[in-house]
């Protein structure tokens, strides 16, 4: 897979770039979520050379699916960087309470140095499939904006008046035009943020089955009830299919079936807390 040549910018990243610009003006606070999975993978150095020095909140998110001593370093890593930093579990809703009064404490610090006072006006800034609209929905207490497990669910630009009085821009996910690092590229293409049909569902299974045998050989192991971790990724793939009977005429490997499972029980937590990016492997 040439990940490094893929080129990702179709027309509606343009016009999300354009949108954010275009409003940074107009808000106070920038919400910036990531997936605690990929920290590095899933920060976008466009959002953050477009929103320079606009006071930052940083949203770890997807925690409950990530290693939890690992997103306590990165939540420490931001916070020294000086960005007030929260690790969120949008599906229990878990630490919602907790950014609302970050919210209102940027708000007190707004209005300590501007002669009026209107409501904390939010932008929320991330990746597709990030979390953006579980989020609001968490922010808002009902389903304000569409959700899905698919990258690309939000599309155009709502303002939405939060249960405090404070008002949110919500934006579409925003991916950078080339992928440079190819690591980073599968990275968000073993989340979700990529689609699955742009890089192939058996080569992706494949490189992600590569960096779990390395890094949570265990979780592999007892998912999947594999005797032991052979030396060779193809042979773990097919252990996999063997143990899961996903076997076509001829007793031929279904690499397919085995992909599309592998990456479906990864990006549902079925494999364990995992963190793909851990702070102390980053330069």
């Amino acid at each position: 897979m040439a990940l490094q040549n893929i080129n990702w910018y179709p027309g509606h990243m343009k016009k999300t770039r354009e949108l954010i610009q275009d409003n940074l003006k107009a808000v106070d606070v920038v919400i910036e979520i990531i997936d605690s999975r990929i920290p590095v993978s899933s920060r976008n150095p466009v959002i953050d050379e477009i929103i320079g020095d606009k006071r930052r909140i940083i949203v770890l998110g997807k925690s409950d699916l990530a290693d939890a001593a690992e997103t306590a370093r990165w939540r420490d890593h931001f916070e020294k960087q000086g960005h007030r930093t929260l690790a969120l579990n949008l599906q229990s809703g878990e630490n919602i309470k907790q950014l609302l009064k970050a919210l209102e404490a940027e708000e007190e610090e707004r209005n300590k140095v501007k002669s009026f006072k209107r409501p904390l006006r939010l932008m929320i800034v991330g990746v597709p499939n990030v979390g953006k609209s579980s989020l609001i929905n968490r922010l808002t207490g009902k389903k304000s904006t569409r959700t899905g497990d698919r990258p690309g669910v939000t599309t155009g630009k709502q303002w939405i008046t939060l249960s405090n009085g404070m008002q949110l821009l919500d934006t579409p996910g925003i991916l950078w035009p080339k992928f440079e690092d190819r690591s980073v590229g599968l990275c968000l293409a073993f989340c979700g943020s990529i689609k699955d049909d742009i890089l192939g569902v058996q080569d992706l299974a494949y490189e992600l089955i590569k960096v779990l045998e390395k890094d949570y050989p265990e979780n592999l192991m007892e998912r999947y009830k594999l005797d032991e971790i052979c030396e060779e990724t193809i042979d773990n793939m097919d252990a996999i299919a063997m143990k899961r009977g996903f076997l076509m005429a001829g007793k031929r490997i279904d690499y397919e079936r085995t992909g599309r499972i592998v990456l479906d029980e990864f990006r549902g937590g079925k494999l364990g807390r995992i963190t793909l990016e851990k702070l102390s492997e980053q330069a």
